[in-house]
């Protein structure tokens, strides 16, 4: 009933959609997360350029969009190559006629291990790609950004506890994630004053996508090198919490791929219009 009532506000406020004529940018959203804050962005009136590495399941979600009546197009490739980020905003501008409203950096997977046993590759993989890769983005969409029309623009980088709590297991990657709050703080001193540019950061708890599922169910990354990165918990960890599993978060269940999603459509949204350079937690409640 509320995510009707929600729909049906929203529908009374924002005729053409509450992303109504924006074009966004989101990246890693050929599944999980991304996937479907793709097409909640484009139900909302969005263009989406649809971002992942992935060129098969880019297209399909773009595909997807397109055939349920919203804007869509797949710009596939690597976002550790500069190169081809220069490429995805030249072809998100030109798909948005010039325009640019929005970036969701959202592309990532997780290369666990100890701090004595980590490899100087795990770490720079991580590092490269979830702080390195955002930046550079950013920095190649500036023009699209820094602009007086009078029209939203709205940077979200995406975290996890991670980041703000720590993980055993997960330097790199804890690392990474603190990292990305303090870009978003940066962008919005940076780019708020001039150009009204919002910059949040959305960092997620346990929620259910590949990266916290049963290691054993075989969702792999393959790194440009050619790694194959095996993704998810081991299951045997898994059934060591047992009932226990959720008992720090008070709704006591992880969250859904669509609820994540969700959180990001309301901080691009007008709904969050004066929140600028905030970390929104997005973790059912649990704090550590």
């Amino acid at each position: 009933m509320a995510e009707k009532r929600v729909a049906q506000i929203a529908g009374h406020l924002f005729a053409k959609g509450m992303l109504g004529g924006q074009v966004a940018i989101i990246t890693g959203s050929g599944q999980g997360i991304g996937a479907e804050a793709a097409q909640l962005f484009a139900r909302e009136g969005a263009k989406v350029v649809v971002q992942d590495i992935d060129a098969a399941k880019a297209n399909a979600v773009a595909q997807a969009i397109n055939d349920a009546g919203g804007q869509a197009i797949a710009v596939p490739g690597d976002m550790l190559n500069a190169q081809y980020i220069d490429e995805l905003v030249k072809k998100a501008a030109e798909f948005g006629g010039g325009k640019i409203h929005i970036i969701v950096n959202n592309a990532g997977f997780t290369w666990d291990g100890v701090i004595h046993k980590m490899t100087d590759k795990q770490w720079d993989t991580i590092i490269a790609l979830h702080n390195t890769a955002p930046f550079k983005l950013v920095r190649a969409a500036a023009p699209y950004f820094r602009v007086k029309d009078g029209e939203p623009r709205n940077i979200i980088n995406i975290s996890s506890t991670s980041g703000i709590n720590g993980n055993a297991g997960q330097a790199n990657y804890g690392l990474a994630k603190a990292g990305v709050t303090g870009l978003s703080k940066v962008i919005a001193k940076e780019w708020g004053p001039s150009f009204g540019v919002r910059a949040n950061t959305v960092a997620f708890g346990h929620i259910l996508t590949r990266l916290t599922a049963a290691k054993e169910e075989g969702a792999f990354v393959t790194t440009p090198d050619g790694n194959q990165v095996a993704l998810g918990i081991p299951r045997a960890q898994k059934e060591a919490a047992g009932s226990n599993s959720y008992a720090d978060i008070p709704l006591r269940r992880p969250g859904t791929a669509t609820e994540a999603a969700s959180a990001i459509l309301a901080v691009a949204s007008p709904l969050f219009s004066y929140v600028n350079g905030q970390t929104i937690m997005v973790t059912g409640g649990r704090n550590m």
